[in-house]
């Protein structure tokens, strides 16, 4: 028989998986409004995460949930754009987030103080959080997911939690959305890498001091992040391909191609190692489906591209926020439900099949800097209203303002299902 858990309440509006950016921004967004939230999480926070470099696009969710100001006191770099050695003549060149919008800067942190930061904000907002909670399997009434069975750890037996619709933000585990629906792979971002990390790091000069550094060679190309106090998160990326027909492991490519670089290789002149390295495959997926009958899907569990412009955890969060207010209208109006969830998943779709495709085209790396503006500019501002470099960084700091996603409304879905509710 399922056991319940001293203290918690087994009924709630809504159910996240996972406590990560995407999870902990929906639940605490959602707890804000008023709603009855579960969070569960198999880890305990905080816990190690790769990503630690933001765009601008992660600003506005954190600034609705009030904890911009927390960030800077924790002392989080601010980053205020990027340095790449990348194209056809391999010379160094800047962005800088100012030309792209209304925020001058995103953050590199460490995930693991950011992402507890975002979730101990869900909890102040009155999400409830089990942290070492593993969510088992979906509850089915019919064919509608109407809660999860999960496990504690060091417990025996498992809980039951049932909800008006459950949120799979388990990230890349997929909780719920592998057992619900299949995954596309983009064939073109089969990528692997390798990472680890560095301090007594040399920085970039001047304006350029908390950049990210990104140099392509021409085989794959490497991040630079600058966390703190002289220590960078430095990787590798390449195919997954070109690494399965190779008899070198992981770490003899990371270093061989870390001795081929230029401005990478200066600013490790005087650095040490300071950490073991770690790998990732296969990345780069969209869900077939980011919903159901009482389920959706946001951020890495509904589809994740390659990291190559930092945008994981800023498309998570916007999606996060997205979603919010979609759910909140849901559980006003639960006639709209499948209306609804559908042009979230249409809107956020969109969203990241930009980012995807700027990507793919981006990895060409036979061309030149103007190439790589205009190309943004055609996807972003086609009428040509803006100067190509500021279309550029528009894109990259995840800002397109012309997409669904931050202009989605539901006004019209509300007044078809209150005409078709039924009487009380």
């Amino acid at each position: 028989m399922p056991l319940s858990l001293y203290g918690v309440p087994e009924e709630f509006d809504v159910i996240v998986i996972g406590g990560g950016p995407a999870g902990a921004t929906t639940a605490g967004l959602l707890s804000k409004k008023g709603h009855r939230v579960l969070v569960l999480d198999r880890e305990r926070f905080p816990r190690y995460h790769v990503g630690e470099s933001l765009i601008p696009a992660f600003m506005r969710p954190m600034q609705e949930l009030g904890i911009t100001e927390r960030m800077d006191a924790r002392g989080f770099e601010r980053k205020y754009g990027g340095t790449l050695v990348w194209g056809n003549e391999q010379i160094p060149w800047n962005f800088s987030f100012i030309k792209g919008g209304p925020y001058a800067y995103a953050y590199h942190t460490r995930r693991a103080d950011m992402d507890a930061l975002i979730l101990d904000r869900a909890r102040e907002l009155g999400a409830h959080v089990i942290e070492d909670a593993t969510v088992k399997e979906p509850i089915l009434e019919g064919d509608r997911v109407t809660g999860v069975r999960y496990s504690l750890r060091g417990s025996e037996g498992t809980r039951e939690a049932r909800a008006r619709l459950v949120v799979d933000a388990s990230g890349q585990a997929r909780v719920l959305s592998r057992r619900l629906t299949e995954i596309t792979w983009h064939e073109e971002l089969q990528n692997v890498a390798v990472w680890t990390y560095f301090d007594n790091c040399d920085r970039l000069p001047g304006d350029e001091w908390t950049n990210i550094l990104i140099e392509g060679l021409k085989d794959g190309w490497f991040w630079a992040i600058p966390i703190d106090k002289g220590t960078f998160s430095v990787g590798y990326v390449t195919r997954s391909a070109d690494v399965g027909d190779s008899d070198r492991s992981l770490e003899e490519l990371f270093i061989t191609q870390r001795n081929n670089t230029t401005k990478l290789k200066e600013l490790l002149a005087n650095a040490r190692q300071s950490a073991g390295y770690r790998t990732a495959r296969d990345w780069s997926y969209t869900s077939k489906s980011f919903y159901g009958n009482g389920w959706v899907l946001v951020g890495d569990s509904a589809a994740f591209v390659d990291p190559l412009f930092s945008t994981g955890v800023a498309l998570a969060t916007l999606a996060g926020s997205t979603l919010t207010r979609i759910v909140d209208q849901i559980l006003k109006h639960p006639h709209i439900e499948e209306k609804a969830l559908d042009r979230y998943a249409t809107a956020y779709r969109s969203f990241f099949d930009e980012i995807r495709e700027f990507v793919e085209r981006f990895y060409d790396r036979t061309k030149y800097k103007e190439f790589y503006y205009s190309l943004a500019q055609e996807m972003v501002d086609p009428e040509k209203k803006n100067d190509p470099s500021v279309d550029f960084v528009t894109l990259i700091s995840g800002l397109s303002g012309k997409h669904p996603m931050f202009q989605i409304t539901l006004d019209d879905l509300i007044g078809d299902a209150s005409a078709s509710a039924p009487a009380s």
